[in-house]
């Protein structure tokens, strides 16, 4: 399939390159369906691809020597996959995996490297982008320690919309208690808060926002702050 224009590409990051860099890199990428649940990198083996999201939305997953899990990150078209990749890592420090079904363009980990290191506007992308995607760590670590349940998972719904088309979010409590580390019923009682306050109507499997502005507000500076340090960073970058 051949490769969309620039100005056509929905990963961001891919996007900001100019035009000259993009004409030379979208060679070495090849457009890839990925399934809810697919494992992009798996925790302690060697990394074989490098994808740039251009849907959907993907999750990085931290697991403790005694099998304990908790998302870490959560990422979509604004980033890549795996992030060690940019500090020479050949091994995957955590499981990453889809959480809603995306389509994406993979790079063999060797061409990314040879990219990271032979294209300087290629390596000052991907490099930004860590750096916001850092800020977005350290947030949810804040966010963890000060917020109660009903307003992390604000966040995690705000952070989830802003990457995805349209107002629904496919995704089971199950797999929300997860992503939060808290118990299934601690999910269920929260969901209940945020649709009685109006900010979104959850169905089986599904949450549809219905009033973002408000949810933002009830959030308060658990969400927002990330978010703006990706627009600076990645802003007029050439």
């Amino acid at each position: 399939m051949a490769s969309p224009p620039r100005l056509s590409m929905t990963n961001k990051l891919l996007q900001i390159l100019p035009e000259r860099d993009y004409s030379e890199i979208v060679n070495d990428l090849d457009l890839v369906k990925l399934e809810r649940g697919t494992v992009l990198a798996h925790a302690g083996e060697p990394i074989a691809h490098i994808y740039f999201l251009t849907s959907g939305i993907g999750s990085i997953i931290a697991t403790t020597p005694e099998g304990n899990q908790a998302e870490a990150g959560i990422f979509g078209s604004e980033g890549y996959v795996p992030t060690s990749a940019v500090a020479d890592a050949e091994i995957s420090p955590h499981d990453v995996v889809v959480q809603l079904s995306s389509e994406a363009y993979r790079m063999n980990y060797e061409r990314f490297r040879n990219w990271m290191e032979e294209n300087k506007n290629f390596s000052k992308v991907m490099i930004r982008s860590i750096e916001a995607f850092s800020i977005q760590l350290t947030f949810t670590a804040v966010s963890n320690a000060m917020h109660d349940v009903t307003e992390r998972l604000a966040r995690w719904l705000l952070m989830c919309h802003d990457r995805v088309s349209g107002n629904e979010i496919g995704l089971t409590h199950e797999f929300i208690s997860l992503m939060l580390a808290v118990r299934r019923p601690s999910v269920t009682t929260s969901l209940h808060i945020l649709e009685g306050n109006g900010f979104i109507k959850s169905e089986r499997g599904n949450i549809i926002m219905r009033n973002r502005p408000a949810m933002e507000e009830f959030a308060r500076d658990a969400y927002g702050k990330p978010e703006e340090e990706y627009r600076r960073l990645m802003a007029n970058l050439f």
